[in-house]
């Protein structure tokens, strides 16, 4: 893993620390899988990974606020 991998994995997950509460609240969480090229693998658990809306959940949650906040996401996968 390159530096600038490394240090994009451990800011995707400060990330996916802030906005874990509200997943857990809902009776869900998120594994970080992966970053490679940009790309954030992320695995939708509990009532996030059977919910209708994890897509919307994934999207317009989760990979806005890793485009905004983490240098060089460019998009953000489920992974099961």
């Amino acid at each position: 893993m390159s530096e600038n991998t490394a240090q994009m994995y451990d800011e995707v997950l400060e990330v996916l620390d802030k906005l874990r509460p509200f997943l857990q609240r809902d009776g869900g969480d998120v594994e970080l899988v992966d970053v490679e090229d940009g790309i954030v693998k992320l695995k939708l658990m509990g009532a996030c990974g059977s919910c209708p809306s994890s897509t919307i959940t994934l999207k317009a949650g989760i990979e806005r606020a890793l485009v905004e906040e983490v240098e060089g996401v460019q998009e953000v996968v489920q992974v099961f």
